[in-house]
């Protein structure tokens, strides 16, 4: 079992964390493929405006063109993990573990699993039910309702049992942003945040702490 190194990267560009865990990831692969040791790694960070495609995504689940994209400050990023567009900005928790997964005896369904679970075990502590929907990857509220509504999205990518992108957990999130695309693909389904269930904002921060308490539980 190895360490995990938990980094709070704060606010940066998607850019930026991207390159940083196309790093952390390649060396990771590197020192396997080498019979060396390494640690395992959670990032967390918050990012500017941006709309991600995953690599099975449709680009026309991205509703609007490049000049829309500049008006509203945001950007666009084709990517290399699963799952199809999501968006990420200010108010919302995205966490990327690097680890590698045999250390935890997980395949990545299970690793899914895990990291759905432990963002259900946040939402608990606030009062907020989260569910698994059995056809969808994702935390969600109101499963099977007419008011179904995700409240964090899950997309990764996962090369000789080592992970890189992971979630993001809308905590006070502008959620208008949504209005520009299909979350996920999906044209019959919401997204809510913290912040909208429970009707008030919420410190940022100490849900960043719970969120890496539950990660270090889930992880040990």
């Amino acid at each position: 079992m190895s360490n995990i190194r938990v980094e709070n990267l704060g606010k940066i560009s998607y850019k930026n964390a991207w390159d940083y865990q196309e790093k952390l990831f390649n060396d990771s692969l590197r020192k396997k493929h080498s019979g060396e040791s390494f640690d395992d790694y959670f990032l967390l960070c918050e990012h500017n405006h941006v709309y991600t495609l995953g690599k099975s995504g449709e680009e026309n689940n991205l509703l609007i063109n490049s000049d829309f994209l500049e008006k509203i400050n945001a950007e666009f990023f084709k990517t290399n993990r699963g799952g199809d567009i999501t968006y990420h900005g200010p108010g919302q928790i995205v966490g990327y573990p690097i680890i590698d997964l045999e250390k935890y005896g997980m395949g990545t369904k299970e690793y899914i699993y895990t990291l759905e679970y432990m963002i259900i075990d946040v939402l608990k502590e606030f009062g907020i039910s989260g569910e698994i929907s059995q056809n969808n990857i994702g935390v969600w509220l109101g499963v099977g309702t007419p008011k179904e509504r995700k409240i964090c999205a899950i997309g990764v990518k996962v090369s000789r049992g080592i992970t890189m992108h992971g979630f993001a957990l809308n905590v006070n999130t502008d959620l208008s942003y949504y209005n520009h695309i299909n979350p996920c693909g999906f044209i019959d389904k919401g997204v809510t945040s913290m912040q909208k269930e429970l009707g008030f904002i919420l410190d940022f921060e100490e849900i960043v702490k719970k969120t890496i308490e539950a990660f270090t539980k889930s992880f040990n």
